[in-house]
C-alpha cells in the first residue's frame, strides 16, 4: 500500500503513489472526505475475514513457520536485530515483513534454518537495558477461605452454555457468579469485590466488549489462558506506545486485564496524535474485518509495518490522490490515502469496495502510530492533562 516510506519520522512524510497517473495534479489532489457523515455500521459482512490474516498481498508462494525457542535460565544470548523495523511488539503478535537489503534477507534465511529467533527495535536508540519480567500467576480470589481438602467435595457452578447468546443471559451469569463466590459470605468483604480480581470474570467482561466490535467472534478462537488472553487483547487495543509499554510492564494477567478494561471504558475517543485535539473516530465506530480482531499489523511495499485499526466511520480527514487496488491489505477493496484535515498528518486509508455486492461498501483503516487515545472531557473533568489517568 502506498504511503510514506521514509525520511523524517517513520510514519509521517510524503506519500508515494503506486498507480501511474495522468498528471501530477490528479495524483496530489486533496478532497474532503464526505462519506463518513453518512456511514453506518454494516448489518451484514460478507467479506472473508481470513484474507487479511493470510497476507496474500505479499504473494501466494509463502510458507508459514511456527514454534518458539526457550532459552536456559541465566544464559547469555546473542540475538540478531532487524534495525529497519521500528515496532513495539506484543507477545503472540504476528509481524509481517518485506525485506530488500541483501544482508537482512540472508540473515532471515539463516534464522529459518536455526532457532528462528530475532529482535526488532521499539525505538531508534543505540543502547538499552533490557529486563525480562516474570509473569506472576495469582491464586484464585477465593482460595484463602477454601480448604484444599474440602474443595474436591464442593459443588462447582454449572457448566458454561455452548452458545454465546445463552452466555450473555443475565440470569445465567448471575446464578453462575453467586455459586462461584458463595464463600464470600464467610468473610468481611462482599462477593462483588472478589469478582473484581477474578481472572475468569475479567475475561468475560473483556469478551463482551470484543463482541461489540465483532459480532461473529467465536469464544473458541480466543485463548483460554488469562496470560495469553490479556496479550491478545493488548495487541488489538488502539493505544499509543506510552500506554502499550505500561501494559507490558504489568507482571500479572489479572492486573493487565483490569487495566485493559479501564482503557476500553475510558478511552472512547481517538484523536490525531500530531495536533492532539482533532477527533478522528470513537470506540463505538470500531469493528472487526479480520480474524485477528479490529487491529492487526500489515506491511507496505516499502517494508514499513502499520498496525491498522478498522472503523466504519472517521471524521476530519482529507483524501489524497486516486484510489488503488495494488497491494491492498483487504482484497476486493481499493485504498485512498487519508490525512488529518487540520495538520495534514498521515492518518490511514479509506477502503472502498470494487464490487457493489460487497459489504461493507466502505470503511477506514487508521494506523495506530497516528492515533492518540483520549478521555472525553465530559468523563474526566478533573484531569485536564493530555495523558489519560488509568488504573496502571
Amino acid at each position: 500500500m502506498g504511503d510514506e516510506g521514509g525520511g523524517g519520522e517513520p510514519n509521517m512524510g510524503n506519500h508515494l503513489q503506486l498507480m501511474p497517473a495522468e498528471s501530477e495534479e490528479d495524483d496530489e489532489m486533496e478532497v474532503e472526505d464526505q462519506d463518513s457523515q453518512e456511514a453506518k455500521k454494516p448489518n451484514v459482512i460478507n467479506f472473508d475475514t481470513s484474507l487479511p490474516t493470510s497476507h496474500m498481498y505479499l504473494g501466494s508462494d509463502m510458507e508459514e513457520f511456527h514454534g518458539r525457542t526457550l532459552h536456559d535460565d541465566d544464559s547469555c544470548q546473542v540475538i540478531p536485530v532487524l534495525p529497519q523495523v521500528i515496532m513495539m511488539l506484543i507477545p503472540g503478535q504476528t509481524l509481517p515483513l518485506q525485506l530488500f537489503h541483501p544482508q537482512e534477507v540472508s540473515m532471515v534465511r539463516n534464522l529459518i534454518q536455526k532457532d528462528r529467533t530475532f529482535a526488532v527495535l521499539a525505538y531508534r536508540i543505540q543502547q538499552a537495558k533490557v529486563q525480562i519480567l516474570p509473569e506472576r500467576v495469582l491464586p484464585s480470589t477465593m482460595s484463602a477461605i477454601q480448604l484444599e481438602s474440602l474443595s474436591r467435595c464442593q459443588l462447582f457452578p454449572s457448566s458454561k452454555p455452548v452458545s454465546w447468546e445463552d452466555h450473555c443471559s443475565p440470569q445465567w451469569w448471575q446464578k453462575y457468579q453467586k455459586r462461584k463466590f458463595h464463600c464470600a459470605s464467610l468473610t468481611s468483604w462482599p462477593s462483588w469485590l472478589y469478582s473484581l480480581y477474578d481472572a475468569e470474570t475479567l475475561m468475560e467482561r473483556v469478551k463482551r466488549q470484543l463482541h461489540e466490535w465483532d459480532e461473529n467472534l467465536k469464544d473458541e478462537s480466543l485463548p483460554s489462558n488469562p496470560i495469553d488472553f490479556s496479550y491478545r487483547v493488548a495487541a488489538c487495543l488502539p493505544i499509543d506506545d506510552a500506554l502499550r509499554i505500561q501494559l507490558l510492564k504489568i507482571g500479572s494477567a489479572i492486573q493487565r486485564l483490569r487495566c485493559e478494561l479501564d482503557i476500553m471504558n475510558k478511552c472512547t475517543s481517538l484523536c490525531c496524535k500530531q495536533c492532539q485535539e482533532t477527533e478522528i473516530t470513537t470506540k463505538t465506530e470500531i469493528f472487526s474485518l479480520s480474524l485477528c480482531g479490529p487491529m492487526a499489523a500489515y506491511v507496505n511495499p516499502h517494508g514499513y509495518v502499520h498496525e491498522t485499526l478498522t472503523v466504519y466511520k472517521a471524521s476530519n480527514l482529507n483524501l489524497i490522490g486516486r484510489s488503488s487496488t495494488e497491494h491492498s491489505w483487504f482484497p476486493g477493496y481499493a485504498w485512498t490515502i487519508a490525512q488529518c484535515r487540520v495538520c495534514s498528518s498521515h492518518i490511514g486509508w479509506k477502503f472502498t469496495a470494487t464490487k457493489k455486492d460487497m459489504s461493507p461498501q466502505k470503511f477506514w483503516g487508521l494506523t495506530r502510530s497516528a492515533l492518540l487515545p483520549r478521555i472525553p472531557e465530559s468523563e474526566d473533568t478533573s484531569n485536564q492533562d493530555s495523558s489519560p489517568l488509568l488504573c496502571l
